[in-house]
């Protein structure tokens, strides 16, 4: 989610192609990551039902988990890559079963129905997000202002055309930290190129099962490694990456100037090739002082930092984000990714987007990324106004494929 150099424009509710800073990772083209991403050393490649991937080679890592769909195990412990800037680094022992559980209604441990609509927020776990809206714009522009507030989309049994490949459904008990064989937890806090305030911690204090099958960042004010203020970010680097499909997840924002939220993805080789030649896709990404309005943006060699290809979405009537839950998600595929929200298609992108003589890198496999910054040039800085603890509570995150 670094956005460096130069600062992001304004957003407005209404869409424009706005000139988003670069989600996280870095400074200008061709510069090292700013807020880079893990050495993706040993990357998954998602293997569907039954079959297991071996993943060796990457850099700095060894040997990378399966994500097995329905049943299928994983045979890789992974060990976590270690990352080329200190990105979650160290070692992430211990491999796991890869999202047991098939695709007809929610992964193993999903106490909500899949078959009823979404709950709202505090309720129960809200089922698959039904299947791909066909409303919304398909030339990338635009802000989508219809469709549901009230906590996400409603779901289906399963995704239609879409397969389980990989989740997480958060059902640890109470107080319990992430499963280490899915996410590495990163523990620093250098600004990560974009002047950001926050010390990501490996502390449950900052990332935790709250015991109801939710994951919750919170981010605090507290004096923390010569920090002001601590928070988590998560990525599945070395454990699991995905090339093509559908990544979504449900998620309740925090709200307040100066908060910075997002799920997003990282190209898999960006240890080799750099950022943003490993491309980049935010699937979400909100500032504090748009409470309404979420961007869905791609960065890559010659569209990054303060001109990627980007819009807004923004909730009708002026719903906030942070009121209730709300599905986020791409879908992903050859030559093509499309952004939601609740199924609502609001940005279609092509290589046809792409500006003159510059590169489509979207073909190789990304891993997924959950945080929440605090300050930075994008949102600002917190101020007067902005209450802490600040939460951000995530139901699941679900990879599909067709």
């Amino acid at each position: 989610m670094p956005r460096n150099t130069p600062i992001r424009a304004l957003c407005v509710p209404t869409i424009v192609l706005l000139s988003a800073l670069s989600l996280r990772c870095g400074s200008n083209d061709g510069a090292a990551p700013g807020d880079g991403g893990l050495n993706a050393g040993g990357s998954s490649s998602g293997a569907t039902a039954g079959t297991a991937s071996n993943a060796n080679g990457g850099s700095n890592a060894n040997g990378g988990s399966n994500a097995t769909a329905s049943g299928g195990s994983t045979n890789g412990g992974a060990s976590g890559g270690t990352s080329n800037r200190g990105d979650g680094g160290g070692t992430s022992n211990g491999a796991g079963q890869g999202a047991s559980g098939g695709s007809n209604g929610g992964a193993a441990g999903n106490a909500g129905s899949a078959a009823g609509g979404a709950a709202n927020a505090g309720g129960a776990k809200g089922g698959h997000a039904g299947g791909s809206s066909n409303g919304g714009d398909e030339d990338g522009g635009g802000t989508q202002s219809g469709g549901a507030a009230n906590g996400g989309a409603a779901g289906s049994a399963g995704v239609a055309g879409w397969k389980l490949v990989w989740s997480d459904e958060f059902d640890g008990a109470k107080g319990t930290a992430v499963d280490s064989s899915k996410w590495n937890l990163v523990n620093k806090g250098d600004g990560f190129g974009n002047s950001e305030l926050e010390f990501y911690t490996n502390r449950t204090d900052n990332a935790a099962m709250d015991g109801n099958g939710f994951l919750v960042i919170t981010a605090k004010k507290e004096s923390y490694m010569g920090h002001d203020y601590t928070s988590a970010r998560l990525e599945s680097a070395g454990k699991f990456d995905h090339l093509y499909g559908r990544f979504e997840s449900r998620i309740q924002l925090p709200k307040g100037q100066g908060l910075w939220p997002a799920f997003w993805l990282l190209g898999n080789d960006i240890g080799t090739a750099g950022w943003p030649t490993c491309g980049e896709i935010d699937i979400m990404e909100n500032v504090g002082k748009e409470p309404s309005t979420v961007h869905g943006s791609m960065h890559g060699p010659g569209y990054s930092g303060g001109n990627p290809l980007t819009a807004a979405y923004s909730l009708p009537n002026g719903g906030k984000f942070a009121d209730d839950f709300h599905v986020f998600a791409i879908e992903w595929e050859m030559n093509v990714v499309r952004f939601y929200v609740d199924d609502h298609l609001y940005e279609t992108r092509t290589p046809a987007d792409v500006p003159s003589g510059d590169k489509w890198v979207y073909d190789h496999p990304f891993y997924v990324i959950l945080n929440v910054a605090v300050g930075g040039q994008w949102p600002g800085n917190p101020d007067g106004t902005t209450q802490f603890p600040q939460t951000m509570t995530v139901d699941y995150v679900r990879v599909y494929s067709r």
